[in-house]
């Protein structure tokens, strides 16, 4: 089960739009995700999200509070970012958390939490980062309980909504003529020593995904590929991504390595992939990706095919 991928709250659309609705939201039931730069607030002990309580943060700024959802018991989930307050001011609640990088923890964090603590990292970057408009430079603010921004200048009200980057990674394949199938992958300069990890890219305007996945392995590796096949998809708010996972077969097998993409890629059979470690274990043994990614994900699927 990919990690960041199992929302379980009911992001109520609709009712989130209605402003008397949201301030009934604002009560002593409701839960609140802390991000402060782009990290979360953990209990480091035991790999959870720190879920506070109103009574806990009602002495903040709550203008800029984002809902993410109601849970099956109808309790409201927020987030807010914190970046821009006094650490005393937060002592209080990080006396038994700390503010950490999500995929710090990956695959250790309750999938269900991971997935909130997401959506609220993610929503909080797309909030930082969009603070003027596009179009006149105005201010904007926040409005719709945080899922869209509108500029201030009267004469534009330009209306700006969180935008999702779709990027490709894929696990491409080929059988050899000693009949071994093999997969390719490849790595960057400044991963881990020995980390290999399938392709991946970002879609270009007027793309089919299918052809982001040919031009993407063709560029960086210098291999044509055909028979792309969809395999799953993996929420990335890393900062603002979603991960789209292909397996395709190549035409070719020389590999072209193009070194402002990657520094090396390689073919690599079931068996060896099967001897690589961990990518958290130092060394510079192999080591596959990191187990909360979509791309140990179909690199496993692959691995896990009857051949």
């Amino acid at each position: 089960m990919l990690n960041y991928s199992q929302m379980p709250l009911d992001r109520a659309s609709n009712l989130r739009k209605d402003s008397q609705w949201l301030a009934t939201q604002l009560n002593f039931q409701s839960r609140w995700i802390l991000v402060h730069n782009n990290q979360t607030l953990f209990d480091a002990q035991s790999f959870t999200v720190t879920f506070l309580s109103f009574s806990d943060i009602n002495h903040l700024d709550l203008s800029e509070a984002i809902f993410l959802g109601l849970d099956e018991q109808q309790t409201s989930f927020f987030a807010l970012d914190v970046s821009t307050v006094d650490v005393t001011t937060l002592a209080p609640l990080t006396a038994n958390a700390e503010f950490i990088d999500i995929r710090r923890y990956g695959v250790n964090v309750e999938i269900k939490q991971g997935s909130i603590a997401a959506l609220a990292r993610g929503l909080c970057y797309w909030h930082a980062t969009h603070r003027f408009c596009g179009r006149c430079g105005s201010n904007n603010i926040l409005v719709e309980a945080g899922h869209s921004r509108l500029c201030t200048n009267e004469e534009c009200k330009h209306p700006t909504f969180p935008r999702t980057d779709p990027a490709v990674i894929m696990v491409v394949t080929r059988t050899f003529s000693d009949g071994i199938e093999r997969c390719l992958l490849g790595r960057q300069a400044a991963w881990a020593p020995g980390m290999y990890s399938s392709l991946a890219g970002f879609v270009d305007p007027g793309e089919t995904l299918e052809q982001a996945v040919a031009r993407e392995v063709m560029e960086e590796a210098g291999i044509a590929v055909d028979n792309v096949r969809y395999i799953a998809s993996q929420p990335w708010p890393f900062p603002s991504s979603i991960m789209l996972g292909f397996i395709a077969e190549a035409v070719t097998e020389q590999i072209q390595v193009d070194k402002d993409e990657l520094d090396d890629a390689l073919w690599f059979s079931r068996d060896e992939l099967n001897n690589f470690g961990s990518w958290d274990i130092e060394g510079e043994h192999l080591k596959l990706p990191r187990a909360d990614s979509i791309s140990r994900y179909i690199i496993d699927y692959w691995r896990n095919l009857k051949v």
